[in-house]
């Protein structure tokens, strides 16, 4: 053996060492961070910030935003976008509220009425797209913002209080390990979704369509069923992010469930970078949802003002962004 061909052996093992540490980094990099994050704040805040009811609290508080950025995640996987979510979530909290509380409907039926909204909405935007070839962005903003304008028909721009109990407490009031079950509901979607997504033939369907439409479509795969599936799933959760939403706050309120559409595209984007590098993933992004609000809090307690909310989803969504494009892109070259 030549000293060139013994040297390239000898220099083999230690490029694939540096190339699976580099992978690692990679699939983990956002959660070391995050725990740098949090061991930060706690040294600068040890009183306020690393306290059990801080974290109970921080968990409990985004479940909203973890089963709505999941349902976002959906048609995302799909290559398809739906801007209609967070107005989906917004009228099916006003559905159970006006139901409930305005008619004295049963707080089940209210529900499966507000999910059903949600089931309608995903279908429309999808018969849309599909049939009439227009792209997800224009008709999900469009139907997006008819649904935002139900929402204020039907509620009379108001807010409805008085949902009823039996609600909340399956939401926010019930406890386990002092953290409210809606962080338990969930982790079980995100369970739900990864199984799918990883080892059904669904999944498969949805990540073959999601990288390459037309190479699905000639396969044989009914693409157009797919993403009507997709985007129905979509409003589903979006829905059901809204029961979560009502019994969160007791109440339904017709604009501010809005504000959770920014941040459920920065974590989706945000969870693309870590766990399955390059590609959508549930436990990435329930992982990047907790990122950003231990950031958001961690700030507050250190004084900055409410305004740096919105600057710091609005940077994690333009840094979310880049990155996962970088990442998808260095694995197209490998491949």
């Amino acid at each position: 053996m030549s000293q060139k061909s013994e040297a390239g052996a000898a220099n083999r093992p230690a490029g694939l060492i540096s190339s699976a540490f580099a992978k690692r980094a990679e699939q983990f990099g956002l959660i070391i961070v995050w725990l740098v994050m949090i061991a930060a704040f706690g040294y600068l805040r040890p009183e306020t910030f690393l306290t059990w009811g801080n974290f109970s609290t921080l968990l409990g508080s985004q479940a909203v935003l973890v089963v709505l950025t999941l349902g976002l995640l959906v048609p995302l996987t799909a290559n398809d976008f739906d801007l209609s979510i967070a107005y989906t979530m917004t009228l099916s909290s006003m559905i159970i509220a006006v139901l409930n509380v305005n008619h004295g409907i049963g707080i089940g039926w209210a529900i499966l009425a507000a999910l059903g909204s949600g089931l309608l909405t995903g279908l429309i935007n999808g018969v849309l797209i599909t049939y009439f070839r227009i792209h997800s962005l224009i008709v999900t903003l469009g139907v997006g913002t008819f649904v935002h304008g139900v929402t204020l028909w039907v509620s009379d721009s108001m807010t409805i209080s008085g949902v009823s109990m039996k609600l909340i407490n399956a939401v926010i009031v019930e406890r386990l390990f002092g953290i409210p079950l809606e962080f338990y509901y969930a982790i079980a979607i995100a369970l739900i979704i990864w199984y799918v997504l990883e080892y059904t033939a669904v999944g498969r369907r949805i990540l073959f369509v999601g990288r390459g439409r037309e190479v699905a479509r000639l396969s044989g795969i009914n693409t157009d069923r797919v993403r009507i599936g997709c985007l129905m799933a979509s409003g589903f959760l979006g829905s059901l992010a809204g029961v979560l939403y009502t019994g969160t706050q007791g109440a339904a309120d017709p604009v501010s469930g809005v504000s959770y559409q920014l941040p459920a595209f920065a974590a989706a984007f945000l969870g693309s970078t870590c766990i399955v590098p390059g590609r959508f993933n549930p436990w990435g992004t329930t992982i990047a949802v907790y990122f950003l609000v231990t950031g958001i809090t961690g700030l507050v307690f250190l004084g900055f003002s409410s305004f740096i909310q919105e600057m710091f989803y609005g940077g994690a969504l333009v840094i979310a962004v880049t990155l996962s494009q970088l990442v998808r892109g260095r694995q197209e070259q490998q491949f």
